[in-house]
């Protein structure tokens, strides 16, 4: 019977994290529709739902606490509920994120669209495919496709700096855009930034179910999955 009570438990914890990703995908896909659509009340919403993933943050260090104080898990079952742990605070940084994209966007809708906003779409592409896969890594507990996520970070990465540096070229040679260029960079680096913390989640995730660490990794070319 403890056996039971203690893998309900898990599957508490299991739903809770689920639902913090699928309201983070929400937030984070719809931040970049009202960037591309120009959509200011699609961006309003972005921003008066995040405290909903603020809440789920909240309940999942709740069932987490509730279970180590508890059960004592060991082994597996402990490498998931840590595992899942530092998943909610990377996934409440990621709706942080989608909030500052979005109140970027309502800033950018007050004047003409700037021609580089093409790639800055084109990065936000990139890191919604990232998260979208860290997702199903975790759903699935796929250790092979959470690395593939986190070696796909280099790419976002140099995206980022890419078009950093054609931003600041703009801006050199056209004063008007300045205020734009600079929305944009921060955007820019919001994206970069939800793409460091899908990698985070991919590492957690190749923590739960192979047990290896990789945080603080230089490169991860040369570990096998």
């Amino acid at each position: 019977m403890p056996e039971t009570h203690f893998q309900q438990e898990l599957e508490k914890l299991e739903v809770a994290i689920m639902k913090m990703f699928t309201l983070t995908e929400q937030s984070l896909n719809k931040a970049i529709t009202a960037m591309r659509e120009r959509d200011d009340d699609k961006a309003q919403e972005v921003i008066e739902e995040d405290e909903q993933l603020n809440q789920l943050e909240v309940e999942v260090d709740d069932i987490t606490l509730h279970i180590l104080a508890l059960w004592q898990p060991v082994a597996k079952d402990l490498r998931f509920i840590t595992g899942c742990s530092r998943i909610a605070t990377n996934l409440e940084r990621i709706g942080d994120q989608a909030t500052n994209i979005c109140e970027r966007v309502l800033m950018l809708n007050q004047k003409p669209r700037l021609s580089l906003m093409n790639s800055v779409e084109a990065l936000a592409d990139k890191a919604l495919t990232m998260f979208r896969n860290v997702t199903r890594a975790f759903s699935d507990q796929d250790s092979k496709s959470a690395m593939l996520v986190c070696r796909t970070d280099s790419d976002v990465d140099d995206m980022n700096i890419r078009l950093m540096r054609s931003l600041i070229d703009f801006m050199i040679t056209e004063n008007v855009i300045v205020e734009r260029a600079v929305h944009s960079i921060i955007i820019s680096n919001a994206l970069e930034r939800v793409g460091d913390l899908s990698t985070n989640i991919g590492e957690d995730v190749v923590f739960i179910s192979r047990g290896i660490n990789l945080k603080h990794c230089d490169t991860y070319d040369n570990i096998s999955i």
